[in-house]
């Protein structure tokens, strides 16, 4: 269990469009470009085993400085397996959000920046409950939406999920824009980021009714 003040004032950054990483999730990644390999090896010899994940911003006037959204997820390496070619498989658990304050001019190959925790003492307790979340109707919307997306899953197991991993599951692996992804890393509760998945799963279900009758 990392506490708070186990998390480092500067972190490597992995800027990596549509990649969302929360709190107590899971996220695989694939390593394989050198100034990466290098961010790993550089992280499993700390005691955290920190990366920060940011996504990059590309829309001007949004986020000063980086070209980086300001609010990324750091996560700790909790598994890794090397490819005989010299790739990494590797799994990042969420452990905190941070707020960017500036990027650091080093010499290492891939970006870091000064980080603040403030504000998301949260993301280090237990997992969240939604007590509003109306299980029976998400499921049938999510139903209607798998069905427009052509997506297959197994049903029993979501009904079967507690409320923060299938909420923040589905906020990762479901694929929005760089800004809804956003929107749902920065959502401050649990609650919020269901209403916020609701809000864009509804947004594509009346973009395709719209599609079909033109």
């Amino acid at each position: 269990m990392i506490k708070p003040a186990d998390l480092p004032e500067t972190l490597a950054v992995f800027p990596l469009p549509g990649a969302l990483l929360l709190p107590r999730s899971r996220l695989p990644l694939h390593i394989f470009e050198p100034r990466y390999l290098q961010m790993l090896e550089d992280a499993l010899k700390t005691r955290e085993r920190l990366i920060g994940m940011v996504q990059p911003n590309t829309i001007p006037g949004r986020e000063e400085g980086s070209g980086l959204y300001t609010i990324g997820c750091a996560g700790r390496i909790t598994q890794f397996s090397e490819t005989e070619d010299g790739r990494y498989l590797i799994t990042l658990t969420g452990v905190s959000r941070f707020r960017v304050r500036q990027e650091v001019q080093g010499f290492t190959p891939y970006r870091r920046c000064e980080v603040d925790w403030a504000g998301f003492d949260r993301d280090l307790g237990a997992p969240e409950k939604d007590t509003q979340f109306d299980r029976k109707a998400f499921l049938g919307l999510l139903e209607r939406f798998f069905a427009s997306q052509k997506l297959s899953t197994d049903w029993d197991t979501l009904k079967e999920a507690e409320d923060e991993l299938l909420i923040n599951s589905l906020s990762m692996l479901l694929d929005f824009d760089a800004e809804d992804k956003q929107a749902l890393l920065e959502a401050p509760s649990l609650s919020t980021r269901r209403e916020t998945l609701v809000t864009l799963i509804e947004f594509t279900l009346r973009g395709g009714a719209e599609e079909t009758l033109q």
